[in-house]
């Protein structure tokens, strides 16, 4: 009984509580340095806005007011890439000839700011003022994408496997439901244009496949909402190819070469 009173009487001790006190809080501590450590060993990766575009009014307004001829004049320091009247003489370089305008400013203001990277294009890119790039995007969306006979342009290139034409008439026409594949003529035109998407009618198919490959991987993460990246990761090498050759073929609905 004497042992018992004791306890009871050191339970209700202040030295008691003080030492419970140094208990919990030690434990905590441990508890606290293991979550820590344990983060540590698997940090989350960073977050990464994929553009600083957002399209407000009044981005749409300032992007859209270019001076076509004063584009003119800034873009002759792109003709040795992307031809002198748009169109490359490379497939694995992109035309800008008849671009969407939205599309084209929004490209050189991410390459400007490092959100799509590009050896070649960020350093010119940073080169142009903000009115610049408004010119130019102008100039480049009202450039006619009919064939010159004196262009060197590499477009139409033939498609190297007709079997694959199939795919990409089922993939622009309807897309995949079952993969949550879009047509892509819903986005990329002639049924619908959405605002900043490519117009890929007139596009190179080496560039194209090119771009459908940098976003199944994670290597071009510009688009906003991820919608690029989330379609080309279900889309099978098969289906890139298929879609980037029937692109470059010149076999888009409505496309009229003239060649």
């Amino acid at each position: 009984m004497g042992r018992a009173k004791a306890l009871a009487s050191f339970l209700r001790s202040p030295l008691c509580a003080g030492a419970l006190l140094i208990v919990f809080a030690a434990s905590f501590a441990l508890r606290h340095n293991v979550v820590l450590s344990a983060a540590s060993e698997n940090p989350e990766p960073p977050v990464r806005v994929p553009s600083n575009v957002a399209w407000t009014p009044e981005t749409i307004a300032f992007a859209s007011s270019g001076d076509a001829f004063r584009g003119l004049l800034i873009a002759r320091r792109c003709n040795h890439c992307h031809g002198s009247e748009g169109f490359s003489s490379e497939a694995a370089v992109p035309n800008l000839a008849g671009e969407d305008l939205l599309y084209l400013w929004k490209q050189l203001e991410d390459f400007r700011s490092g959100k799509r990277e590009s050896h070649v294009m960020q350093p010119i890119a940073g080169a142009l003022s903000p009115r610049d790039m408004t010119d130019v995007a102008k100039y480049f969306s009202m450039l006619p994408t009919a064939s010159d006979p004196q262009d060197t342009r590499s477009f139409p290139q033939p498609m190297q496997d007709a079997s694959f034409a199939s795919t990409a008439v089922r993939l622009i026409v309807f897309g995949d439901g079952q993969r949550g594949i879009p047509p892509c003529q819903s986005c990329h035109g002639p049924v619908g244009y959405v605002r900043g998407a490519s117009t890929l009618a007139y596009q190179n198919g080496g560039y194209l496949r090119q771009q459908l490959e940098d976003f199944a991987t994670g290597d071009r993460t510009n688009d906003i909402n991820l919608r690029r990246r989330t379609i080309a990761r279900e889309l099978t090498a098969e289906d890139r190819t298929a879609l980037s050759q029937f692109y470059g073929a010149a076999l888009a609905p409505g496309v009229n070469p003239r060649r």
